[in-house]
């Protein structure tokens, strides 16, 4: 039987379901070598046509699993009927699909006429190329590269060197390593076992090394989780409840604590507009007490220009602006297509404003930090911008949309490696969960629950100097990727023209 057959592609589609079990919060990492291997083999050799089938069923298996959280958002919290969030889920998910239909079908143009073991590292080169270009094309979404299924394994210690990209890199490396030797007649060679447990022996070496240090003194943080309701987020009746909630239960905490955060969205009343009355007690009791209150919050004006933003009161108030917007959720583009389409896309304060690209970070309690919101810590070739500067990362998130499914998890695996690329400690500040003080090595120092009203506390060491992956970003990496891709074409332009 040819790898022709039907039966392949369905495999392709279930090895796709199986690759989201490699992420958190089942952290099934060896997945995530072993299924490239097998999608690389089942490529291998296959007209383009083919190839990009087998790719797409793979990526429209990978997203439909792993970020099958979206429809949460538009269903239950984005005032959609079941049947349109349905739709508006499997269009992304099948948009987001292409990546890997593109990156297969690259694969086989480039390998063609190469023996398997080799045409396996030309995969892995055209995998990495487009899970980079899925991280900014029409403005990116990072999610599931494979980098970050190993957060807590050796490899681990290669990512304040080549982030996240760089760990994608070596794992599919290992997986073509793995193809070196199939068929399984074949013997494991010497070279491919010494490369496998090299790389891995090297990775755990270079987790203890220090590119950073500690400056200053530890600094004592508590981040309240309200965990309310994401449906009363826009209800005008339970706006006061809110704002309520977050000060009564940071009362306290007040003298005690040199930051207090609420995370993004704790209230969802444009900052310019709440009560004078709330904003002066807060501004007074940050004052009084000597401690930093750290808000998430809607800034501007409603009829111009507002940005999502975290606000710090205190001795001396700073403001930070999202610069990486949301598609549809923070800003709509093609807005009354779109709001004919489905009323997720008609939610109050759907059209935030960026902020500048060239903000110098946030001030909290003395010390200059590399904020991001929510979404923005994926994203970090963005993050670096307020490094080395900063010395302690702090992000503020809005989980909620996504209810009890594995989106919060995913995005604390994100957070995490962010932690260690800059090898920086890090506040993560959730409305529902999972709000965590993350150390410089992404291990949680502290975290809560799940859907848990709680307040958490501890502190965060400060930290200066810069880790290459600081200091270049994703540049190494992409140069060596480029490289060789180009060596590739030209072979493949050379090859073509030998046989005309």
């Amino acid at each position: 039987m040819g790898k022709s057959h039907y039966g392949f592609d369905v495999f392709a589609l279930v090895l796709g379901m199986l690759l989201p079990l490699a992420f958190a919060p089942l952290n099934i990492y060896p997945l995530s070598i072993i299924i490239p291997s097998l999608l690389f083999w089942l490529i291998y050799d296959t007209p383009g046509k083919l190839a990009f089938r087998r790719g797409y069923l793979f990526g429209f298996g990978l997203f439909s699993v792993g970020v099958s959280w979206i429809y949460i958002a538009v269903s239950d919290f984005g005032f959609t009927s079941a049947p349109v969030a349905f739709l508006l889920t499997l269009i992304f998910v099948a948009i987001l699909a292409v990546f890997h239909a593109l990156q297969a079908l690259l694969g086989v143009v480039l390998a063609k006429g190469l023996s398997f073991s080799v045409a396996a590292f030309v995969f892995a080169l055209s995998w990495l190329l487009f899970e980079w270009i899925r991280g900014w094309f029409m403005t990116g979404f990072p999610w599931l590269n494979l980098g970050y299924a190993y957060i807590d394994t050796p490899l681990a210690g290669f990512a304040p060197m080549l982030g996240v990209y760089g760990l994608s890199l070596i794992s599919l490396f290992i997986s073509a390593s793995l193809c070196s030797f199939w068929p399984l007649k074949k013997t494991l060679t010497p070279l491919v076992v010494s490369v496998v447990v090299g790389l891995f022996v090297t990775g755990w070496s270079l987790i203890p090394l220090q590119w950073t240090e500690k400056t200053g003194e530890p600094i004592k943080v508590a981040i309240v989780q309200a965990s309310l309701s994401q449906i009363t987020k826009w209800d005008p009746d339970q706006i006061k409840h809110r704002m309520d909630v977050y000060a009564q239960m940071s009362e306290p905490l007040w003298g005690k604590h040199d930051i207090i955060m609420w995370p993004e969205n704790a209230m969802s009343i444009l900052w310019q507009d709440a009560p004078l009355l709330y904003k002066d007690k807060l501004q007074d009791r940050a004052v009084a007490t000597n401690t930093a209150l750290v808000i998430g919050v809607p800034y501007g004006d409603i009829d111009t220009q507002y940005h999502s933003s975290l606000i710090v009161l205190g001795t001396k108030p700073d403001v930070y602006h999202k610069r990486h917007l949301v598609p549809f959720g923070e800003f709509v583009p093609l807005p009354e297509f779109a709001k004919k389409l489905a009323g997720f896309f008609q939610l109050p304060m759907s059209g935030f404003s960026p902020g500048e690209q060239d903000q110098s970070g946030l001030e909290v309690a003395g010390y200059k930090m590399a904020p991001s919101i929510c979404y923005e810590d994926a994203f970090g070739e963005e993050l670096i911008d307020f490094l080395p500067e900063a010395v302690v990362l702090i992000n503020g998130s809005n989980n909620a949309w996504y209810g009890k499914s594995w989106a919060a998890h995913q995005h604390l695996q994100i957070a995490r490696m962010r932690a260690i690329e800059t090898q920086r400690q890090s506040i993560r500040s959730t409305t529902t969960g999972i709000s965590a003080l993350i150390d410089e090595y992404g291990q949680l120092m502290h975290a809560t629950n799940l859907h848990e009203q709680t307040i958490l506390t501890g502190t965060v060491q400060p930290r200066q100097g810069a880790t290459p992956y600081v200091r270049w970003g994703n540049w190494p990496v992409l140069i060596f990727m480029f490289i060789a891709l180009m060596v590739l074409l030209v072979r493949t332009i050379r090859l073509r023209v030998r046989r005309s």
